[in-house]
């Protein structure tokens, strides 16, 4: 009986909440911009990526999970409505300062969220966003972006 209190416990339940072709665009300008500022091409939505993106988030995990593809998280609070593709971009595109051209390093901060988005030869991208909720405690809202092709190459700079 303990084991399945436990089993049920950590249960988890998804709610899935797909992105308006407005959202879409939305990560896609947003991407785009922060593109154009170090003079790397344009990237275009891919609904393949985006059904990968909604399938690693549906496990609502915060690493990042292994694969082909690249992959950008951002958590937002439970019922917090701010899961938005701004929220997320803000932080990515937000490291900026911290990733140094010249080292090809972090420097004083994480910036591997930002190097995925302005990385030169990823074309395409997919995001999905689920509210994770666990019988014992409510997770919050994931948004998860992923990249093809990937980038963050040990070795290699972004642009």
């Amino acid at each position: 009986m303990a084991a399945f209190a436990m089993i049920f416990m950590a249960t988890t339940t998804t709610a899935q909440q797909q992105f308006s072709a407005r959202e879409k665009a939305e990560f896609v300008n947003l991407h785009n911009k922060a593109r154009a500022a170090v003079g790397v091409g344009k990237v275009a939505w891919s609904d393949v990526l985006a059904a990968k993106a909604l399938e690693h988030a549906s496990y609502c995990q915060k690493q990042h999970i292994p694969g082909p593809y690249g992959e950008n998280l951002r958590w937002s609070g439970f019922g917090d409505s701010t899961a938005t593709p701004a929220f997320a971009m803000s932080y990515w595109v937000g490291e900026r300062p911290y990733y140094d051209y010249r080292s090809n390093a972090c420097v004083g901060g994480e910036c591997g969220h930002y190097t995925q988005v302005v990385w030169r030869r990823t074309a395409y991208v997919g995001c999905a966003r689920v509210t994770c909720n666990r019988r014992d405690i409510n997770l919050g809202t994931i948004i998860a972006c992923n990249y093809y092709p990937r980038g963050n190459i040990y070795n290699e700079r972004p642009y």
